[in-house]
């Protein structure tokens, strides 16, 4: 096994003489052994000595052809995190720069987190924090991502959902924003495999059979347009490709349509010297086929804003397909293919503390400085909205082009330039026309923002009509400023209204200081009067606040209630007492608390299964039936099979009382079957609705009816039928899901 790695590392170092002859090799072998040395016995799940996972991760770092840092913190980029190793341990061996890269991919797992929520943000914004100041570390973190998706299927079913999820909402859009497209495509192609194996393999046949059908067709074309711009003296390289899975996946779902009705899965790529080429080959092409109007996008004249510029057309030959065309420099594809990382070789002069500093980087400081006062919860979702939702580009008065989410409204746009801006905006126009604060930017939209100096600042209802994050958030820290008083008024009324919903009172949660400064402590605040002022701006729900307040104080209560029983107990004991539960002499009391989550009437100790058949949940009406070698069997009350009807007399005795027990943080196993209008996607967004509820996700399986309709069925664990309903309401908005039921009920 240790000769495998051997071998692995070889090849590396070939690899890099190739792409880097003037690597020191010497440094690179030292980071190897290193890494090898501290990784030692440690084994991956695939069986492979753990020290492959770091070479892997810098053979994709070495063709990116990244500077001989980046492969040494790729080489040594799990040793701080699994190892006994540490920060100042690589700084004095190696140096501070690849100590600090190292640093900046490793988790925070030494630290203890109240949910996995918290676990995410910390982790993430430490990530960003780090690539603020030096963008390699997202690069090396995209990198280990993409070789551990590359090997998922050594992990369990579960780890595969979660991986594949997060690389999809979190990794593929990071690689997009920057420019890095080809890393992004595998990484969604990859996931995609997992979260919906069933879609992804109709869309890979469907694929190859079109490739089989005109196998001969990618190859004509190239032909002709070869030729034909040789004749008109254009020095050029032309290329043909099938779009890639996950792309035309998302088209099939999106726009609902068949894999027959997208008009750009085939695209030939057209590399020529300089910008004046690409119009020229426009024009040619043009001239040799017909173009599908309104399918034209000139990127050069209007770059994206990771840098990608092309132009695109979309044309039909005489076959009558339609196929696109993307015409660039060589320059442009090198951009477009590895983004930030294809201008690194020109930048590896540059001071540390001037990296990151470029205006490519500008999105991950406002992102962090955004992020200031937000909760887990927020972070997390709002992060998606804001670096990975569809952009629309509008104009200001001076021409400059602005970024924003699709959607966005004048608030968006006024924010986006500053927050005085947006602060003392009255008025806005759009091509020249006054429109509400309401009105949807569109793509080449002229927007001139209106301001006074008499302005009395923003109105609280504009958080809910923007967009971005970033104007709703600069809107909040508006409000936090300039009008505490009135937000600790606001924040009590509607955190007291939630209250009363929930049951509770003022009183109950400030019975004690201990009990209030526990609770406090749960939503991170220090005062009462704080957490008024954030419900206030809407840095916290009022809803969001009550509920983790209320969950605190039943698991409070629940430990009281442990040690009281525990001390009546231990005095009945050393008094020689004997304890009846009220109206039943005689009887042995039963704890409410039980390790398998069921108290059953008469027996102690006693074994228990949940039956498969009606998957009970915390808060179901059960009932038992001894079963013979395998304990008792818990049924829900409403199960065909525990129906008195259909009880066999001579088993009357083996059906028994239970009830739930205090089950704490325990999870039990149910089942779901969805009925729905089958289309491409659904398993896909069913596992992203379980997602957003934070419910793991056992087992899915999705299988297509006849008459159009689909079938899934889902395993999950959840803590009692209150989450389970939440469940079940949440994927009844799953567009064409008409009907979601228990399993056995």
């Amino acid at each position: 096994m240790m000769d495998l790695a051997h071998e692995r590392y070889e090849a590396l170092e070939q690899h890099i003489r190739e792409s880097n002859p003037a690597a020191d090799l010497a440094r690179i072998r030292a980071a190897f052994e290193y890494a090898d040395k501290h990784h030692g016995s440690q084994l991956r799940k695939s069986g492979e000595p753990y020290i492959i996972h770091p070479i892997a991760v810098a053979e994709i770092i070495t063709e990116l052809e990244l500077d001989q840092d980046s492969i040494i913190a790729a080489l040594l980029h799990d040793c701080i995190e699994d190892t006994d190793s540490t920060h100042d341990d690589i700084a004095r061996l190696f140096s501070p720069q690849v100590a600090d890269l190292v640093e900046g991919v490793t988790k925070l797992t030494r630290m203890q987190y109240t949910s996995r929520e918290d676990e995410q943000m910390e982790n993430l914004r430490k990530m960003f924090m780090a690539m603020a100041k030096d963008v390699r570390v997202i690069l090396i973190k995209l990198c280990d991502r993409l070789h551990n998706m590359r090997t998922l299927q050594y992990q369990s079913d579960v780890k595969q959902k979660e991986k594949s999820l997060e690389t999809m909402e979190v990794y593929a859009p990071i690689a997009h924003r920057l420019g890095m497209q080809k890393l992004k495509w595998e990484l969604e192609d990859l996931a995609l495999c997992y979260l919906d194996p069933v879609g992804f393999h109709d869309v890979e046949e469907a694929l190859n059979e079109l490739t089989r059908e005109n196998s001969e067709f990618l190859e004509r074309m190239q032909k002709q347009i070869e030729e034909r711009l040789n004749e008109d003296g254009l020095h050029c390289t032309v290329y043909g490709r099938l779009k890639h899975l996950y792309s035309i996946y998302r088209k099939m779902y999106a726009q609902n349509k068949t894999i027959r009705e997208i008009f750009d899965i085939y695209a030939f790529r057209v590399m020529v010297d300089d910008i004046p080429s690409c119009y020229n080959v426009l024009g040619c092409i043009h001239d040799m086929f017909k173009p599908v109007l309104g399918r034209f996008k000139d990127y050069i004249g209007t770059p994206k804003p990771n840098g990608y510029q092309s132009l695109h057309t979309t044309v039909v030959g005489r076959d009558g397909i339609p196929f696109e065309v993307q015409i660039r420099t060589w320059q442009m594809h090198q951009t477009a293919e590895y983004g930030v990382a294809a201008h690194w070789k020109y930048k590896q002069g540059m001071a540390n503390s001037n990296l990151g500093t470029e205006r490519e980087f500008e999105w991950v400081r406002k992102l962090l400085e955004s992020q200031q006062d937000t909760d887990p919860d927020e972070f997390v979702r709002t992060l998606r909205v804001d670096m990975f939702a569809d952009e629309v580009f509008v104009f200001t008065p001076n021409g400059d082009v602005k970024s924003l989410p699709a959607g966005a409204t004048p608030i968006d746009f006024a924010y986006s330039i500053h927050s005085a801006v947006g602060n003392s905006m009255t008025g806005a126009r759009v091509n020249g026309r006054i429109v509400t604060f309401e009105t949807p930017l569109k793509n080449g939209d002229i927007v001139e923002i209106i301001t006074s100096k008499s302005a009395k600042g923003p109105s609280r209802d504009w958080m809910k009509i923007c967009k971005s994050n970033e104007a709703r958030n600069k809107i909040r820290q508006w409000f936090k400023k300039e009008r505490r008083e009135e937000n600790i008024a606001t924040g009590r009324a509607s955190f007291e209204t939630e209250l009363k919903h929930a049951g509770l009172s003022i009183a109950a949660i400030t019975a004690t200081p201990d009990l209030l400064d526990t609770l406090l402590r749960r939503v991170r605040f220090g005062a009462l009067d704080e957490l008024y002022a954030a419900i206030g701006y809407g840095g916290m729900s009022a809803q969001k606040a009550v509920g983790r307040m209320k969950e605190e104080m039943t698991r409070l209560g629940r430990l009281e209630r442990q040690r009281a029983e525990a001390e009546a107990l231990r005095t009945a004991v050393s008094s020689g007492e004997t304890i009846f539960p009220a109206g039943k002499a005689g009887a042995q009391a039963k704890p409410r608390h039980s390790e398998n989550g069921i108290i059953v009437e008469g027996l102690d100790n006693c074994m228990v299964k949940f039956s498969k058949c009606c998957t009970p949940v915390p808060g179901d009406p059960v009932v038992g039936f001894i079963t013979r070698g395998y304990g008792v069997s818990i049924h829900r009350q409403d199960c065909p099979n525990a129906d008195p009807a259909r009880r066999k007399p001579e088993e009357a005795g083996r059906w028994v009382k239970v009830d739930w027990a205090e089950s704490g943080e325990a999870t039990f196993r149910t089942s779901l079957e969805i009925s729905a209008k089958d289309r491409d996607g659904l398993a896909l967004d069913v596992a992203m609705a379980l997602s957003a509820q934070k419910v793991r996700l056992n087992n899915i399986s999705a299988r297509s009816q006849p008459d159009g309709y689909a079938m899934v069925n889902l395993e999950l664990s959840v803590k009692d039928k209150t989450e389970l309903s939440a469940v079940v309401n949440k994927l009844s908005q799953v567009s064409g899901v008409f009907l979601v039921r228990r399993a056995g009920g």
